[in-house]
């Protein structure tokens, strides 16, 4: 690790002298792209983050919101007001862990399941739910095979070990993460304004306790190697920059931390991530103005001989950081003990510098050989520390426009729907969910599989004794194909998506975080592609009326292979009243009496389709619904779809989107109920754009006048054979229920 030139000019000049060894070692780490988002910053006031809904925003360890009544769950949040809000909160937060996904799959994904799920628990939540969005190069190549497994594995093992349900997400492969995947992690817990903590510490005299695993070399200088390119040579060289997770640890820190909470002995706490206990401790003090002393050899360490910069920005898992009022000090290293963690009283809060002390000269660089005494190895400025680092300014370059070139010859009707279901980003991820526990805690009201997870999150009796609740929905997601196409139409039809997803199950957005992951910001066109995904992210939740309370940036993912398509992972919460929905499934049962839908208007485009990836060509990215005049705005549709999910004949609902029509007709099918429908030509059947609903009704008139002036059309007839029958212009294709899931179960067969 080294600090650049320009940085330590900074550094020094404010310090008034050279910088020691650790305190270099700690500026390049938190002043590192990963931690100071030094590209990306000046980029992310685009986004609205208000609302009645936000109890705490942007730049904690996860956002807080109010969860609101039953009785206003239905309705858009552009229709309540604060009284609208109950006393219960929900924490939600998203983090990446892509480099060291690539150097050790297993390792790097579960650690950063560990990572988002302890960022939960610093704000005195305890987690409910997981979801993962995760990318890889071709799934054809034996290295993204590799990754792919290890990263599922990693997932699995740490989210079942630890208790919390993996309830949704998503999974694409693209040529573009050939040489480095991306894993996405999004955690939501559940509090309330008793239980809430923040990150800032508050006043000084306070101790700063140390609760979890010992402190190890695993992880050292994790936030500097996130912030550069992946070498060929990364999976060996950068292995000790991966942290090693613990989940039974982390399951007792949990348990612990609620204990904690519950006897109210936290006043500030922050998880040790990025940079470890040097990121942690200063940014906690920082974000209150304050300062710290702290002792480094208090530290309890699990290997023999450690240095300073090691105890500083070892990012070894499993710890916390507590502000603690000093007469509590004595409880909280009691319930420590109770749930077998180390518990370390490391310093105290001062309003002073950020200070650290090490006994024996053993800093690295330092040419001491020992001895008794402390000397001071870091000492600087809290916030200078933690918010000192310049932005960096960058040249962009705008990406150029696909034009319509679509191939000549169409490949046959019957071979295009095949490639398009047994396509790896639109087949089935059963093979995914079915490794997850997503039951646990017994709030999953719809499992993964569906368009979006639902949890039971809060219920409630009216006189009479009736239960009523709320649902809280949940997806997340991107789509490589699009933004790879179009940044700045992709990302805005990647919200739409999202909201869609939620939509379908009746539930209307509530906030959403993001996970903003690019290549080498240093190159202009990525650059470029990096600021479209922003500034379509924010304009599309503006839209959708859906704050964007928090998130993460990645970038400089980039390795020999070339630079990652730009992608802009939602993960959006939305609230519905009672915890039920419409199945993603036709009901065969009612197919005499019922009718299929479309609502919703297409963008007779297949830019970023699944379709041009097989037949070849190119096409501008479709028309979304605001700017086509099928909606007047994007708010205002999701309430639409919301509401015609909701509907009293509504049997069935699924969104269309990734593979078009052709795949959201299949998935509807089952053994028992088919589809018999007609469009009219390969744009219908293939386009992909965002905010369209299948909806199966036995009072289309009805669902018609629910969504207003949204265009609605009847697809066909839903039938009793289990047959997808599509007509497109003069062609046509029949699948048996066991065709199609013989397409759609591609990787079951290939991992099997």
């Amino acid at each position: 690790m080294s600090l650049s030139d320009a940085d330590r000019e900074l550094v020094t000049a404010e310090l008034g002298r050279e910088p020691t060894a650790a305190e270099a070692a700690l500026f390049e780490n938190l002043w590192s792209e990963h931690c100071a988002y030094r590209s990306s910053r000046p980029l992310l006031s685009a986004f609205d983050s208000e609302g009645d809904q936000v109890v705490v925003g942007p730049g904690d360890d996860a956002a807080v919101l109010a969860l609101p009544d039953p009785e206003a769950a239905d309705r858009p949040a552009s229709e309540r007001d604060a009284d609208d809000y109950g006393d219960t909160y929900v924490t939600f937060g998203v983090e990446s862990h892509n480099h060291p996904s690539f150097v050790d799959p297993f390792d790097g994904a579960a650690t950063g399941v560990g990572g988002i799920v302890r960022d939960t628990m610093s704000m005195g939540a305890y987690p409910i739910g997981l979801l993962d969005s995760l990318y890889f190069g071709g799934f054809d190549r034996e290295r993204s095979r590799y990754l792919f497994e290890g990263v599922v594995e990693g997932i699995s093992h740490y989210g079942n070990c630890i208790g919390v349900p993996t309830v949704g997400g998503s999974v694409a492969f693209h040529g573009g993460y050939e040489g480095n995947p991306l894993v996405n992690v999004a955690c939501v817990g559940v509090t309330n304004e008793d239980r809430l903590v923040t990150a800032t510490a508050k006043e000084p005299g306070n101790k700063l306790v140390l609760v979890g695993n010992g402190t190890g070399r695993d992880g050292l200088g994790g936030a500097s190697f996130a912030s550069e390119d992946l070498a060929e040579d990364a999976e060996t060289e950068d292995r000790p920059a991966v942290q090693v997770g613990d989940p039974y640890a982390e399951k007792r820190l949990i348990e612990c931390n609620e204990a904690l909470v519950d006897e109210d002995l936290v006043l500030s706490a922050r998880d040790l991530g990025a940079a470890g206990l040097g990121g942690a401790s200063s940014e906690l003090v920082a974000k209150g103005g304050l300062g710290a002393r702290i002792d480094l050899n208090r530290v309890h360490q699990r290997e023999p001989n450690m240095n300073a910069m090691e105890i500083l920005l070892a990012e070894s898992q499993e710890r916390m950081c507590y502000e603690v009022d000093p007469d509590d000090v004595d409880r909280v290293a009691a319930l420590a003990e109770r749930f077998d963690l180390g518990c370390s009283v490391i310093g105290e809060v001062t309003d002073g510098n950020y200070v650290c002390e090490f006994a024996g000269g053993a800093e690295e660089g330092s040419e001491e050989d020992g001895g008794a005494e402390s000397e001071v190895v870091v000492d600087a400025p809290a916030e200078f520390l933690a918010d000192g680092a310049p932005m960096n300014d960058l040249a962009s370059e705008p990406p150029s426009e696909p034009e319509r070139d679509l191939p000549d010859e169409e490949p046959p009707l019957d071979e295009s729907v095949a490639a398009v279901l047994s396509a790896p980003s639109t087949a089935s991820k059963r093979w995914v969910y079915r490794q997850y526990d997503h039951e646990v805690g017994t709030r999953t009201a719809l499992k993964p599989g569906d368009d979006a997870a639902l949890l039971a999150i809060r219920e409630t009796e009216d006189e009479e004794g009736s239960a009523d609740g709320v649902g809280l929905a949940l997806a997340s997601g991107a789509n490589p194909k699009w933004t790879a196409v179009a940044p700045y139409e992709g990302a805005r039809a990647v919200a739409v998506e999202n909201a869609t997803n939620l939509a379908a199950t009746g539930a209307l957005p509530l906030a959403a975080v993001d996970c903003l992951n690019g290549g080498n910001p240093e190159k202009p066109d990525v650059y470029g592609a990096f600021e479209g995904i922003v500034d379509g992210l924010a304009d599309a939740c503006s839209a959708l009326d859906t704050p964007v309370v928090g998130g993460n940036v990645s970038l400089y993912n980039d390795s020999v292979e070339g630079p990652i398509p730009p992608t802009p992972t939602l993960a959006v919460l939305g609230t519905r009243r009672g915890y039920s929905a419409p199945p993603a499934a036709l009901d065969g049962d009612r197919a005499s009496d019922s009718e299929l839908l479309l609502v919703g208007a297409g963008g007779d485009a297949l830019g970023g389709s699944e379709y041009l990836a097989h037949a070849g060509g190119s096409d501008r990215f479709p028309t979304l619904p605001d700017e086509s005049g099928a909606a007047d705005d994007l708010g205002g549709l999701v309430a639409s779809l919301a509401a015609a999910a909701r509907h009293e004949s509504t049997l069935a609902a699924h969104d269309v989107s990734e593979g078009g029509l052709a795949v959201a007709l299949a998935e509807l099918v089952t053994d028992d109920a088919g589809v018999d429908a007609t469009l009219p030509d390969r744009v219908a059947a293939f386009d992909e754009t965002p905010g369209r609903l299948l909806v199966q009704t036995t009072d289309p008139e009805a669902v018609a006048a629910e969504v207003g002036d949204l265009p609605v059309f009847r697809l066909g007839e839903v039938t009793t054979d289990g047959t997808l029958s599509l007509a497109v212009g003069d062609e046509s294709v029949a699948l048996s229920a066991d065709a199609v899931r013989d397409h759609r179960d591609v990787i079951d067969r290939e991992l099997a």
